[in-house]
């Protein structure tokens, strides 16, 4: 029985097309479709229905329902649309064959159930498995893209480096915060790091535990450390809080701390004059002869 219902379904695919067509851009101005063309959701319907109508005449196809999952993920498609175009298509399918048939008892209607459902199941499984695995491997990609924007080191001189923070510390950041100094200290062979905190909108009690603790760790493997950026509310709580930040230089601006980094390496910023002076400047200030 199976093979005669695939058989009026593939027969009259034309018609069961249309109607699906029309079912499915009555859903237009669902969540899916609302910031795209009318041109691009026609073209994709068309993708889709083939889709369809491809694996019952080919069971087993793969292949062009990953290629779907992916270009609807692309799209920012949310997956309703996938099980919406199914519901419909098992819809308009039964409906259809229904209306061929001049003998209609319980037996047929079950048959045909379950020959629709095998036929719609298996794409709505792998549709469902390929959209929700692609969106799980690009949100893994923007975790740990975010995870390294979030505490980036950057050398900005010979033996100096910057480290920006910006957004709310966790635990699980200034852990992150922690490896990225050590590992650009030795890397980058840094006499001095600035941490600068301008963009933290919140210094608690924690926060400011974690940034003594990438100071203290900065200083044990031999560089150090100046944290900048110090607004006067956050220099208001500091204290209020009663928090140590004696052990190491800070600094309001990264400018100011800037300049404390060129004390440290035993340079520093000179205003020039004309060419002669400039050379001659540029030379003492390197403590050449």
């Amino acid at each position: 029985m199976d093979r005669k219902f695939k058989k009026i379904v593939l027969d009259n695919s034309d018609i069961i097309v249309e109607k699906w067509m029309d079912e499915i851009n009555s859903l237009k101005n669902s969540n899916y479709s609302s910031s795209v063309t009318d041109e691009l959701l026609e073209s994709t319907n068309q993708e889709f229905v083939n889709i369809i109508f491809s694996s019952i005449k080919n069971e087993g196809e793969t292949q062009q329902i990953k290629a779907f999952a992916e270009k609807l993920i692309n799209l920012g498609w949310q997956v309703s649309y996938i099980t919406d175009g199914l519901q419909v298509f098992r819809r308009v399918t039964i409906d259809f064959i229904l209306s061929q048939s001049d003998q209609i008892d319980t037996r047929y209607i079950s048959e045909l159930l379950q020959s629709v459902d095998k036929w719609v199941e298996p794409v709505i499984r792998q549709l469902v498995n390929e959209y929700s695995g692609n969106w799980e491997n690009i949100l893994s990609l923007q975790r740990r893209a975010l995870q390294e924007l979030s505490a980036p080191l950057i050398p900005v001189m010979d033996n100096i480096t910057v480290m920006p923070l910006v957004g709310t510390i966790d635990t699980e950041r200034a852990k992150l915060i922690m490896e990225n100094l050590l590992n650009g200290v030795i890397q980058h062979n840094s006499e001095v790091v600035l941490i600068d905190i301008t963009g933290v909108p919140v210094v608690d009690t924690m926060v400011a535990h974690h940034i003594v603790q990438a100071a203290e760790a900065v200083r044990l493997v031999g560089a150090t450390c100046i944290l900048v950026g110090i607004r006067p509310e956050i220099a208001q709580t500091i204290v209020n809080l009663g928090i140590d930040l004696g052990k190491f230089p800070t600094k309001s601006s990264l400018r100011k701390g800037f300049i404390k980094a060129l004390e440290l390496t035993n340079r520093k910023v000179v205003n020039v004059g004309d060419e002669d002076d400039a050379v001659e400047q540029l030379v003492d200030s390197l403590g050449g002869e």
